[in-house]
Order: C-alpha cells, then sequence, then structure tokens
C-alpha cells in the first residue's frame, strides 16, 4: 500500500482491560468489554472489544452518520442509537436495516500489551463501504421484450431486493420500473424536509445503476399481470417478460371527498416537486394539515419557520393517539402549540374554498372556517394493488398482498414487499400485519432477493421507526397495535421519556425522546428473541 494511503500503525497500550487512546494523555478505560472512539490522525474508528477479542470498524452509521459508539453492542454486532442498523463486528457489513452500505472494517493487530489498527486515509474519510457487487453480463441489447428478475416499485424494498441480487452474485439481467421520474430516492425526507432536492435525496447516483446493471425504468406504470405467460403490460403497451418477479408497488395516498376537492394548491405529499411546491406557497402565508399523523405532523413541523400560519385539522382526540397513546400524544401536542401550530381536533373538513381557482379558506364540520393559501391531506393511504385484481395474485379484502415468511406470494417465483404486503411477524407469533415502515420495506426486499436465489432466507426483523419535530427525534421499535398500558419513564413535560407499550403481561414496543439508545437496546432484546415482561419495566 502507498505510504501516503496509510498512517503508521497506531498502538493502544491494553494491558488485559486496560485500553489507552493512541495520543500522548493520561486517560485510560478499564472494561472487560465495550465500545470506544478512536482518533488515528486522518479519522476516528471504532474500536471493539467483545469477548476477549478486539475489532475495529468504521464509527458512524452510514445511514445517517450516528456515533456508532452510543449504540448498542450485542451477539456480535453494534446497532445504531438512532435508527437500530446493525452492524456485524466481525466484517462490518450491514445485518440489519435501515441503509444500503456497510462499515469498513480496519485490521486489528496485537502484540505485547498494545493493540494496532491500520486504515487507509480513504476509508477513514469516507466511513462508508458498498459490498461488492456482480455486473450483469445479459445486456439488454436484443432482449429488451424480457427479464430475468423485474422489480415493480423502486422504492426501498425494490433497491435493496436489485442490490441484494447483484451482492449474492446474480448477473443476469435486473429491470427495476417506477411510477415515479426519478431514480430511488429517500421518500420518508420529504415530510421532513420539504425544500430538499431530488439530487439531495436520492439513493444512488446514475452510475451506480449504470455500473451494476440495474435498469430503471421511469414514469413507467404497470397495468396487468399475466402470471401463467410471466408477462407484464405497461400503460404504453410495452410487455416484458421476466423469470422472476418482485411486487414492491407501495400504497397511494388517500384524499379528501368533500366539496371543493377539486380546488388548487391542496397536495399529497409524495414527490419531490409536491412537498417543494407546498413550502413555496406556504411561505410568509396560510397553511393548513389535514390529519395529525406522522406526515402530516412533521410537515406542520417543517412549516412553522416558513409560513405565517399552520394549523392541524384531526379527527382524533390527540395526535398519535392510536399510535402513541393519550399522554404521549398530549405532550407531543404541547411541544407543537408553543411553536405556534394550531390545533382544531375531533372535527373534519366540509369545504374546501377557492378563490380565482385557488384556494381560501378551509371549512370544517365544527362550522369553524381557517384561512388556508395550502392544504396539505395526510390521512392515511392505500395499498396501489389496483393493476392486480384481474390477476391470479391473492388480496385481501383490504387490498393488500398476503407473503409468507419468505416473501412469497400465493403465485411460485412472484415475490412481494414493502407497505403494499402482509406478512408473519415472527416475535408476534406470526400475526399476520402490515408495517409501511422504511426500515421493513428494506428488509423485507433483501429477503425475497434471497428467495429468487433459493436461499430460504425468513423475515425475522423488528420494525423500526423513527420521526423528527422541531430538532427533537422520536424513536419507536415494536409492533403496539391493541397495547391496553402505557408505562411512561422520565418526563413528558421536558420530552425526555421512554414510554414502554404492553398487551398483558408483555412489552410489545417502545417509543423514547431523548433517551437513546433505549429504543435500540429493547429492539436488541426483542430480536434476541427474548420476551420483556411489564414487570420488568415497571
Amino acid at each position: 500500500m502507498p505510504r501516503s494511503a496509510c498512517p503508521p500503525r497506531t498502538p493502544i497500550r491494553a494491558p488485559r482491560t486496560v485500553w489507552k487512546p493512541p495520543c500522548a494523555t493520561s486517560r485510560t478505560w478499564r472494561m472487560a468489554s465495550g465500545m470506544r472512539e478512536v482518533e488515528l490522525g486522518w479519522g476516528k474508528v471504532l474500536l471493539v472489544k467483545d469477548n476477549g477479542e478486539f475489532h475495529a470498524l468504521g464509527h458512524k452509521c452510514p445511514h445517517y452518520g450516528a456515533p456508532l459508539v452510543k449504540g448498542v453492542l450485542s451477539r456480535g454486532r453494534v446497532r445504531c442509537p438512532w435508527h437500530g442498523a446493525c452492524f456485524n463486528i466481525g466484517t462490518g457489513d450491514l445485518e440489519d436495516f435501515p441503509g444500503l452500505d456497510s462499515l469498513h472494517k480496519f485490521q486489528v493487530k496485537i502484540e505485547k500489551e498494545k493493540v494496532y489498527v491500520r486504515a487507509s486515509k480513504q476509508a477513514l474519510q469516507l466511513q462508508r463501504r458498498t459490498k461488492v457487487m456482480a455486473k450483469c453480463i445479459s445486456p439488454s441489447a436484443g432482449h429488451s421484450s424480457s427479464t430475468n428478475v423485474l422489480i415493480v416499485g423502486a422504492g426501498a424494498a425494490g433497491l435493496v431486493c436489485a442490490e441484494t441480487l447483484r451482492q449474492e452474485g446474480f448477473s443476469d439481467r435486473i429491470v427495476l420500473c417506477t411510477l415515479d421520474r426519478h431514480l430511488p430516492y429517500d421518500r420518508p425526507k420529504l415530510s421532513k424536509s420539504l425544500d430538499a432536492q431530488p439530487e439531495q435525496l436520492a439513493l444512488r447516483p446514475k452510475e451506480f445503476f449504470r455500473a451494476y446493471g440495474i435498469e430503471v425504468l421511469t414514469e413507467a406504470q404497470v397495468v396487468t399481470v399475466d402470471v401463467r405467460n410471466k408477462k407484464v403490460v405497461f400503460k404504453d403497451g410495452f410487455k416484458l417478460e421476466y423469470s422472476k418477479l418482485l411486487l414492491a408497488p407501495g400504497s397511494s395516498p388517500k384524499t379528501l371527498s368533500c366539496k371543493g376537492k377539486e380546488v388548487e394548491n391542496v397536495f399529497t405529499i409524495r414527490t419531490p416537486e409536491d412537498a417543494n411546491r407546498v413550502v413555496r406557497l406556504a411561505r410568509g402565508r396560510n397553511a393548513v394539515v389535514v390529519g395529525a399523523g406522522f406526515l402530516g405532523m412533521e410537515v406542520a413541523a417543517y412549516l412553522t419557520e416558513k409560513a405565517h400560519s399552520v394549523s392541524v385539522v384531526e379527527l382524533e382526540e390527540t395526535p398519535f393517539r392510536r399510535f402513541l397513546g393519550e399522554r404521549v400524544g398530549r405532550a407531543l401536542m404541547k411541544m407543537f402549540e408553543n411553536n405556534r401550530v394550531k390545533f382544531y381536533m375531533q372535527t373534519e373538513v366540509s369545504e374546501l374554498r377557492a378563490q380565482e381557482g385557488k384556494l381560501k379558506e378551509v371549512v370544517l364540520k365544527s362550522s369553524k372556517v381557517v384561512r388556508a393559501d395550502v392544504c396539505v391531506v395526510g390521512i392515511g393511504a392505500v395499498p396501489a394493488t389496483g393493476f392486480l385484481r384481474q390477476s391470479s395474485i391473492n388480496l385481501d379484502s383490504r387490498g393488500f398482498i398476503p407473503v409468507n415468511k419468505m416473501m412469497q406470494t400465493n403465485v411460485p417465483g412472484v415475490f412481494a414487499a414493502g407497505d403494499a404486503v402482509t406478512f408473519p411477524l415472527a416475535w408476534r407469533n406470526n400475526r399476520k400485519v402490515n408495517i409501511p415502515h422504511w426500515q421493513m420495506a428494506h428488509a423485507q426486499g433483501r429477503v425475497a432477493a434471497q428467495n429468487m436465489l433459493a436461499q430460504e432466507a425468513e423475515i425475522s426483523t423488528v420494525p423500526y421507526l423513527w420521526t423528527a419535530m422541531f430538532g427533537k427525534s422520536l424513536r419507536y421499535a415494536g409492533y403496539g397495535e391493541g397495547f391496553d398500558d402505557v408505562i411512561i419513564q422520565g418526563d413528558l413535560e421536558d420530552l425526555k421519556f421512554v414510554a414502554f407499550y404492553t398487551k398483558g403481561d408483555e412489552v410489545i414496543a417502545v417509543a423514547s425522546m431523548n433517551y437513546d439508545p433505549i429504543v435500540s437496546k429493547v429492539a436488541e432484546v426483542l430480536a434476541s428473541g427474548r420476551a420483556i415482561r411489564k414487570r420488568e419495566v415497571e
């Protein structure tokens, strides 16, 4: 290795359980096992001691840059404190999601009572590693009407499926199709950062797809799936045959059905263009958000510094009530009210009034009239599976695609993943659930790819969700539907708390704010297969 690419090996004195950082200092760390950030001159590494062995890895989570030293070390892996991604300490490989990249693994050598870590300057500065991938040996030229793998939907599930296939050595043709005009992007960011441009949201650059032969068809709508002949038909009449199919169409936002629903400047946040237009229209003017779920509240929080006024309309008594419970919902509502957000609860929109075709007022069923120059609707979504109704692929009564633990549908060779599926949740007694989380879509995409390659993988990840509002992050792990009690520790008033959601004697979910890494700790316990009893947290 060229001398300029690698610093001298940096010793860390470690007599038995005493660690010293690689610089002249009197500090020592005494511990049987654990993690420390260590400075190597051009950057830091995460030094891990586990079961008497040392490992050195990248110190930041490749997803959003969280310091992994504040995460959870368990079962040979470190879990990110922010969003729950897990990395193998022996290899640096990403083992659970969210995110696409792994950590660099650095050389560790023990000599006498010193630990030496050797790392390249580039690896230290980049802090992420893309796994080695196969390249396509079956280019589309001459084979445009058929593909080995077709992926319908280019969200997290679709992209991770394509990447996993390449990581596992699959070198045949992969076609990814999307209704969007953009390459795969970070959709959850839309409601948290409405000003973000498509290039800022992109999950991978154009060059990535070109390099690994993952073809992306944009603005491509599938209207028919013929599973008997293994063929799909697009809206423009184009037909494409496949050997294996992944259905990851996501969901479609619900819209208002009230009088005046056709007026201008009423939006569902679905694309970067939607988000950007909302910000432009709201600047210095009056914004109304319908729906106090995650999307609606994130939009409301973002607009408070841009709009003249922000109002939220919600049918429930408190925001997030069904998801987080009454007490946590009220604490978050108070945070919004302290930031000038006005709430109209236990009511609905009855009319949207316009002036010269553009929105001017939102009329509520409570007879209240709210001034509005722009309105964002976040009242839920339905699975975007209408194009499957004439196929022999099973849909449930709500339009979701049921799959088994391997993400297989009722049709051999057809898999499904993401927001549009129901699947058996392993640690909740294989209860069939729909969990429209970004992290879950990643995990399902990988399992689908592994089973396309006959690896017999099963979905087993613990659901993990997060949101950010007014500079504060709420984290959530588990599946809390049907909880019958909430045990709160900490201070809701100061927004420093952890809430345990229980059903009977068992903790089924946890949420926290300013209490890291408790949610990642609970997620790791649940992932290990151990139940957490109510009395343990009481």
